[in-house]
This record gives structure tokens, sequence and C-alpha cells, in this order.
């Protein structure tokens, strides 16, 4: 078992682990996404001592492996590492980097190192390649000669940090498919990738990171179908997020249209769909809230999907209870409610917003 607790690791210009506590049980199988800065490669570099935590403590089955007494060597042939970048000897054989750690470290004959070896590389779909060498093989191959390497060593636990993310497209599924197999070995596999779809097919559980934590825990279906929170629902819904405060009548308005275009530029929304957007968001700024609010604290929030070209529109504001599509200007009303899908209003118990609309926006919605 592996047990994180209160896990930091500073660099004089970034933090990426704020605060991580975890407890990884044998044979977990644990997916590690989300988006890119996160720290998720720099949390296995940690698990296995490659980058020293600046604060909290890693026990790996009841040692603390972050203690100054700690011989971390002991532990790493307990622990093997596959990196995106493969890391092969390139002046040696395929078979002769499998066999380097176990005769180097473990104090096997070269003939037993051979033997498992070999036995490694058919595993792995390899055994013709045992006397090539890396600058003979594709991405894929030297990925699976890789863990074929790390295996060698029979570690109780296996980190992929991206194991995927070097290779040509056509070759990711040869290198996954190695993958499902450990995954049913028993072995505890952290597995950092940005392929979702495999990580909900290898995984029973999934760590999704972000704001230097480990901000949602869960099993797959848990995480990609019912994600608890916020940023968990926008990443693996793939929603690009536009937000803006509006906290004045005399707000910038020009300036806010002048974003949402840009917005809608970069995520290359549909100039229709991106057009009703713009109207919608006018309407309920400057003809139904601003109007019946006097002193307004409006929150904007546009979540674009592109996989469906929807785009849902959330407002948040103050007030009392005030259902401005149904108590609002009537031709604004009109307009939007020819343009958007649905519409839901709710009364919140939140002292700051307790007004929320939503509002779904399709591309080929009628106008």
């Amino acid at each position: 078992m592996i047990k994180i607790r209160h896990l930091r690791k500073e660099y004089p210009n970034a933090v990426p682990l704020k605060d991580v506590c975890a407890e990884i049980r044998d044979g977990d199988v644990i997916s590690v996404i989300g988006p890119s800065g996160t720290g998720k490669s720099t949390l296995l570099r940690c698990i296995n001592l490659l980058e020293n935590p600046t604060s909290g403590q890693i026990m790996v089955d009841d040692v603390d492996i972050t203690s100054p007494k700690c011989n971390i060597n002991k532990i790493r042939q307990k622990m093997g590492m596959v990196f995106q970048s493969f890391n092969l000897f390139g002046h040696m054989t395929v078979i002769e980097n499998i066999m380097f750690s176990p005769v180097e470290l473990l104090g096997k004959s070269k003939q037993e190192a051979y033997n498992e070896g070999m036995k490694l590389l058919r595993m792995v779909g390899l055994a013709e390649k045992a006397l090539n060498y890396p600058d003979e093989l594709s991405g894929g191959q030297k990925q699976r000669i890789a863990i074929a390497r790390t295996l060698a060593m029979d570690p109780d636990i296996i980190l992929f940090d991206e194991p995927t993310s070097a290779l040509d497209p056509t070759m990711v599924g040869e290198v996954q498919s190695v993958i499902r197999d450990l995954a049913k070995t028993g072995k505890t596999l952290i597995i950092v990738t940005h392929e979702m779809a495999f990580a909900r097919a290898i995984s029973n559980r999934i760590f999704y990171m972000d704001e230097g934590e480990i901000y949602e825990d869960g099993t797959p279906d848990e995480i990609f179908d019912s994600p608890k929170r916020e940023k968990t629902r926008r990443f693996v819904q793939k929603l690009k997020v536009f937000e803006f405060m509006v906290e004045s009548h005399d707000f910038d308005f020009r300036g806010m249209m002048s974003k949402l275009q840009e917005y809608s530029y970069k995520n290359r929304i549909a100039p229709k769909l991106s057009s009703r957007i713009q109207l919608v968001i006018e309407e309920l700024t400057e003809q139904l809230l601003l109007p019946k609010l006097e002193k307004p604290f409006i929150n904007l929030v546009v979540e674009y999907s592109e996989s469906e070209e929807t785009a849902a529109v959330t407002v948040n504001y103050n007030g009392e209870s005030l259902d401005v599509l149904e108590n609002g200007d009537e031709l604004s009303v009109k307009v939007i409610k020819g343009i958007v899908t649905d519409a839901d209003y709710k009364k919140k118990e939140d002292p700051k917003y307790p007004n929320m609309l939503k509002l779904e926006i399709r591309g080929a919605a009628p106008v």
C-alpha cells in the first residue's frame, strides 16, 4: 500500500503539488488525469523520489520513503517506472537493455536474466527484436521494450508517465494492449494519461488532479458519468469555458463582448452558434438583468461542448427571487426563448447569488 500525506512540491516559479493526500491499495490500477501543468508527472516523480518533495510524507508498505534513513534503492527495486521518452540505452541491444538491471542490481546470472528477458519479450510480442538496437525500432516497439525492461525487476508497483504521448497515433494501441494485460496481473499500476477512453477501460480508480491536489477521486463511472465537482465535470466533458463578472451598471460591455468573440474564435465555435450566444448574453445583461438590479452582482459562464456543438449559459445573479424570463422585457424574453432549446431557473440558498438561470443553445436551434 502507498500512503501519501500532505505532499507538497515547490519550484522557484511554481508549486505543482500543494497538498496531495491519497491511499493506494495493493492491486489498484489508477489513471491520473487532468489539465497540463497540474502536477501529474511531478506526483509520479515524487513517489519514486526522482524529485524530492518539499514537505509531506510517502509511505510504501509502512516504510517512510521520504525519511533520510530510507534505503531508496531498495524501495526502487519494488517500484518500476516507464517514461514517455523510453530511456533505453542506445548502445545496448534490446535483450541487453532488459538484462542489465537484474544482473547489476539483483545479482542474477546472465543466463537467468537472458531467459527471463526473452520470456518478457515474448509477452510484449517482440522476441524477434532481441538483438536489435533501440534506434532500429519504432516508437511503439521502444515503449514495449521499456515496459519489458521494467518488468524484468519484478516490481510490485509500476508508474507510467504518459506512456503513449510520444507515439504516432497508429502505435498507441499496441502499447495500451500490453498495459491492459499488466492490469490483470495484480500489480499496482499508476498511469498518467491523456487518453480518456483508455483510462476508463483499464482503471478501477481515477484521480483527477487540479489546484495542486487530487481534486476528485472515484471509480471510472463516478468520474466520467457523475463527477461531483465542477472542474472535473468541465474536464471530462471537454467543455471550453468563458466567465465574466458584472458588478456595476457602468461595466465594460464592449470589452466583455470582445472577449466573448475572442473565446468563440479560439475554440472554433461555428459563427451561427457564436452569434446566438452573444445575442442571448446581450439581451440578458442589458435588457433583463441590469434594469432590475440596483447594485448588480452577475456571474456569466458559457460552457461550449465541441462534441455536441452546444453551449450552456449559466447566469448567477443577486436580487430577490427573480426569474427574468417570466418577469422581464417582453421583446427580449421572446428573442431569448426563440434561441434557446432549454431554460431552467432556480432559487438558491446563496446570499451573493440567490438566483440561477441555465440556458442551452444549439447551433441548429431556430431563431
